[in-house]
């Protein structure tokens, strides 16, 4: 098992910035994929971005294209959102997730370990 905590939401100015983290524990998180997907009230679940367990590369929603940045450190087991630039629409919960030796993608199904969520607000 591979158990991931979230951190770091919480109530963030429109264009002001905030750093979400993901601890995993349990596992080496190096042999995971890493990703972050969030979801606001009434809405599906949504992919934002996440990075690879291979080659490192990152890869992200359209919608926060420019915006946010996804690094992990692997000798922390912990990865992180960067979120620049806040913009209204970005309040969400915000989760953590991990596969396997593959590639995460926009789709939330097939992710091996979820993390329990942190909520980002966004004040105008």
């Amino acid at each position: 098992q591979l158990q991931l905590v979230e951190s770091g939401g919480g109530l963030v100015q429109a264009g002001g910035s905030l750093r979400l983290s993901c601890a995993a524990s349990g596992r080496t998180a190096s042999s995971y994929s890493m990703g972050w997907f969030r979801q606001a009230p009434g809405k599906e679940r949504e992919f934002v971005a996440s990075t690879s367990w291979s080659s490192g590369g990152t890869y992200y929603a359209d919608s926060v294209k420019g915006r946010f940045t996804i690094s992990r450190d692997n000798g922390k087991n912990t990865v992180y959102l960067q979120m620049n630039s806040v913009k209204p629409e970005d309040p969400a919960v915000y989760y953590c997730a991990a596969k396997a030796y593959s590639r995460i993608y926009s789709s939330t199904t097939g992710l091996d370990f979820w993390g329990q969520g942190t909520q980002v607000t966004v004040s105008s």
